[in-house]
C-alpha cells in the first residue's frame, strides 16, 4: 500500500468522488515534500494598470444574463458570532435574511432575462439541512430543493501529525474530517455533476462569491466585460488600505507574467515590510470571481482533474476545542489562488462597496441600520448619502454574540463616521448618531441612551 491508500479508502467510503480525491492527493503529496509555497519579493512585480469597473458600461443584455449562474459559498456556520446554524440565516431586516436576499436577486435576474437563471449554493454537511429547510418556502419558484440549488462541499480527512496517516478519534468520528477550503468549489462543480449540467443548459459563466458578502451582486457591466474579454477567469480586487496590509495581495509573476495571490504565510519574515507596502502592492482579493465554465472544464482536463492550487497547511488539534488532543494537519485550498492556473486570467479594480462581508456583530449592526437600504430586488447597498463609505462601528466584548445585539438596539447611523460602544448600553428608539461618537458605560447596570441627536463626543 502507498502512503495515500488509507486516505483514499476513507474518502471513498464517505462518498467523496474522483475530483475530491485527486485534489487531496495532490495536497497530501505537497505536504510530504514539505513544500512551503514561499513567494520571494524579487520574483514578482506589482499588479498595476488594471481595468476599472467604474469605467465600464452597464448593459441590459437578457441573452447574456441567461448564460450565467450565481454560485454562493454557503458552507460556513456563524459559530464565532454565537450561531448554531448557517451564517446565511442571519436576519438583515425583520423577517429577511441573507438567503432570502439571494433568492430575491435570483428571481429578479430571471424576470430580466426571461430565463431560469441558476442559483447554486455550495453547502457543507453542517449547513445543508437548515439551508434546505428554509428554502422549502420557495419550492414554487424552483428554488426549494437540493437538486435545484445545492452543490455539496467535499470533506477531507485530518492528518495525524505524528504518523501522517488519517487521524482516528472514536470519541467523535466527525472530528476526523474538515472542510477543504473554498477552493473546493472547482472539484465540487465537477464531482456534483453541476459543471456538465450547466454547460448542457447553455450556461457559459459563473459568478462566485461568499454568501456573507452582500456587496457581491450581479453586475451586468462586469458580466459583459468578462464575456467580451474571452478570459477564462476574472477576479474582482479592490484597493488595500492600512487596515488590509496584513492580508494577501495581488501580484504578477515575473517569469511568465501571470497574476497570482501572495498570502502572508508565503512571505519571508525579512520581506514583511514590502508585503505590507500598500502603495506598491495595491490590491487584495474580494473573493468575487468570474469563471468561463467551458475553459474551466478544459483546464481541469489539462491538469488531470485537479487545478494545481497552492496547498495551505493548518496546524490544529483533532478536537479544536481541546488543545490537549492529538495534533493534526488540515489541508486547505483557496479558490482565488486559481488565478495563476489560467493563461490569460484577469483582475478588475472594483469599488470597495462590492466587498462588504459580515464577519462580526459590529458589521451586522451597521448593516441593520439606516446607513444601508434593502431594495425589492434583493440588493443591499449603502445609501447615497454615505458616498460609498460605511460607518465604522466598534463594539466591546459584551456584544461578540448575535443575541447581545437585541437589547442594544439599532440607532440611526446614516450620518455617522464612527461609533464605539463600550459596556452595557441600550439605544432607545429615535437615537441619531452623527460624526464620531463614543457611548460608554462602566457600570454593571445597563445604561439607556434616550432618543435624540448625538454628535462628535463621548456620551
Amino acid at each position: 500500500m502507498s502512503e495515500f491508500d488509507a486516505f483514499e479508502i476513507k474518502m471513498r467510503a464517505a462518498g467523496m468522488g474522483d475530483a475530491a480525491v485527486a485534489v487531496f492527493k495532490r495536497n497530501y503529496e505537497s505536504l510530504l515534500r514539505d513544500e512551503t509555497g514561499m513567494i520571494a519579493e524579487n520574483t514578482i512585480e506589482p499588479a498595476d494598470d488594471l481595468p476599472k469597473a467604474a469605467e465600464l458600461e452597464s448593459r441590459d443584455d437578457a441573452e447574456l444574463l441567461a448564460q450565467v449562474a450565481i454560485v454562493k459559498l454557503n458552507g460556513g456556520l456563524g459559530t464565532g458570532m454565537g450561531l448554531q446554524g448557517p451564517k446565511s440565516l442571519l436576519s438583515v431586516r425583520e423577517g429577511v435574511n441573507f438567503l432570502d436576499l439571494m433568492v430575491r436577486q435570483t428571481l429578479s435576474l430571471r424576470e430580466q432575462s426571461g430565463k431560469k437563471v441558476r442559483l447554486l449554493l455550495m453547502d457543507s454537511f453542517s449547513t445543508s439541512e437548515d439551508t434546505l429547510n428554509h428554502l422549502s418556502q420557495y419550492a414554487e419558484q424552483g428554488l426549494g430543493s437540493a437538486d435545484e440549488v445545492e452543490m455539496m462541499q467535499n470533506m477531507v480527512p485530518k492528518i495525524d501529525a505524528a504518523t501522517m496517516q488519517p487521524v482516528e478519534w472514536p470519541k467523535d468520528p466527525s472530528q476526523e474530517w474538515c472542510p477543504p477550503g473554498h477552493g473546493d468549489v472547482y472539484p465540487a462543480l465537477v464531482g456534483s455533476g453541476w459543471l456538465d449540467k450547466l454547460l448542457a443548459e447553455g450556461v457559459k459563466y459563473a459568478f462566485v462569491s461568499n454568501s456573507d458578502n452582500l456587496g457581491a451582486i450581479m453586475d451586468t457591466a462586469l458580466l459583459s466585460f468578462f464575456a467580451e474579454s474571452d478570459a477564462p477567469f476574472m477576479m474582482e480586487v479592490t484597493r488595500r488600505t492600512s487596515a488590509d496590509k496584513k492580508g494577501g495581495h495581488l501580484a504578477k509573476r515575473i517569469s511568465d507574467g501571470r497574476l497570482l495571490l501572495r498570502e502572508v504565510a508565503q512571505c519571508d519574515d525579512g520581506e514583511l515590510d514590502e508585503f505590507q507596502n500598500i502603495s506598491k502592492h495595491k490590491y487584495f482579493n474580494t473573493n468575487n470571481l468570474w469563471l468561463n465554465l467551458e475553459k474551466l472544464k478544459a483546464q481541469l482536463v489539462a491538469d488531470s482533474g485537479a487545478l494545481p492550487l497552492p496547498m495551505i497547511k493548518n496546524k490544529k488539534t483533532v478536537d479544536p476545542r481541546d488543545s490537549a488532543t492529538t495534533p493534526v494537519f488540515q489541508l486547505e485550498i483557496a479558490m482565488g489562488s486559481a488565478i495563476e492556473c489560467f493563461e490569460g486570467a484577469m483582475a478588475v479594480d472594483v469599488p470597495r462597496s462590492r466587498f462588504a462581508p459580515v464577519k462580526t456583530t459590529a458589521d451586522l449592526l451597521a448593516l441593520r441600520s439606516d446607513a444601508y437600504e434593502v431594495l425589492e430586488d434583493g440588493q443591499v447597498r449603502l445609501r447615497a448619502e454615505r458616498n460609498g463609505v460605511p460607518p465604522d462601528v466598534s463594539l466591546s466584548k459584551e456584544y461578540k454574540l448575535v443575541d447581545a445585539l437585541d437589547p442594544l438596539g439599532v440607532p440611526s447611523l446614516i450620518k455617522c463616521n464612527s461609533m464605539k460602544v463600550e459596556g452595557a448600553i441600550t439605544f432607545a428608539e429615535g437615537v441619531i448618531v452623527e460624526g464620531d461618537v463614543v457611548f460608554a458605560n462602566t457600570n454593571a447596570e445597563r445604561k439607556v441612551v434616550p432618543a435624540g441627536f448625538y454628535k462628535d463626543g463621548e456620551f
